[in-house]
């Protein structure tokens, strides 16, 4: 049993990595800017849309390395 909670307090640290996406787009300053372009699109909308994808897959990330095991504790 303490072994289960000491995983699970563990497995909690990944959950920081969703802060990530959230500081890359609250700080507006360090992306507000129309160059580099990057297929005539100015670097405001692409660095944005790029963060759409790298959350994903942090979010992904994330859930795999925090969920249960199947059979695992009730």
């Amino acid at each position: 049993m303490a072994h289960d909670a000491a995983a699970n307090k563990a497995s909690k640290h990944w959950l920081w990595l969703l802060l990530l996406p959230w500081i890359a787009m609250i700080w507006v300053p360090s992306y507000n800017k129309v160059e580099p372009q990057l297929f005539d699109f100015p670097f405001f909308y692409w660095y944005q849309l790029l963060w759409v994808l790298i959350s994903a897959v942090i979010t992904a990330l994330v859930y795999f390395k925090t969920k249960t095991p199947k059979g695992g504790a009730r």
